[in-house]
């Protein structure tokens, strides 16, 4: 599963990149996202595309997939049946992070685009309310089949859409589990991974040094 992912770039960037409407929140640079904290989500909203902020993780968070939601299964779960239909949006991101192994050590690696490019995962949102009546506005990542660059760390991968994709993804009036399914393939296009600072396990660390590339001799953390 992808469990922590960047959104570094500044807001005229990804409101240019994603043909943003309307911004809800004060926007910041995020350069090391985990589950359960706030991520930033693109929402169609009256036709328009919204930049608003979420949680990542579905709440309750025991339920399955909270955090991703896997394409093979996410039709069958109650939990995302009508959220197919009715509340998708896209996660904007410039890269993921993973832990490559390397006989007994690993490393901290992040995974881009070849230019550093932004782009955009399909995900589904929820609105919970807990025991107080409080709001929670939470959100998934959808996963499908992992493509040659990801394959090293896990089977699954977020599903990233392309710009057409994506049109048809944020659009309410396509609807249907197997009119939507063809839109998340597995991303068949070149990918940069390289080392970056241990500390991106730490959830508190969240600045820019968290997507510097580093020395490898210096990103060997541990003995598994």
């Amino acid at each position: 599963m992808c469990r922590r992912f960047s959104m570094s770039a500044g807001i005229d960037e990804i409101g240019k990149y994603f043909e943003i409407n309307r911004v809800m929140y004060f926007y910041k640079n995020r350069y090391n996202i985990s589950p359960t904290q706030s991520v930033p989500v693109i929402l169609h909203d009256q036709g328009e595309r919204v930049l608003d902020e979420y949680r990542w993780g579905l709440v309750p968070y025991w339920g399955k997939d909270a955090v991703n939601a896997d394409l093979s299964t996410v039709d069958q779960n109650p939990t995302y049946r009508k959220a197919v239909d009715l509340r998708r949006c896209v996660i904007p991101c410039n890269g993921f992070y993973y832990w490559r192994t390397v006989g007994k050590k690993s490393y901290a690696v992040r995974v881009v685009m070849p230019n550093n490019e932004l782009f955009g995962v399909a995900g589904l949102y929820e609105t919970w309310r807990n025991a107080k009546g409080e709001e929670m506005r939470t959100c998934t990542m959808l996963m499908t089949g992992a493509n040659v660059f990801i394959r090293e760390f896990e089977e699954r991968m977020p599903a990233i859409l392309s710009a057409e994709s994506m049109e048809t993804w944020l659009n309410p009036e396509c609807k249907g589990f197997n009119n939507l399914q063809p839109l998340l393939r597995s991303y068949d296009g070149s990918m940069r991974i390289y080392p970056v600072t241990p500390l991106v396990a730490n959830d508190n660390h969240d600045h820019h040094q968290c997507i510097e590339e580093m020395d490898l001799k210096l990103a060997w953390v541990k003995n598994l």
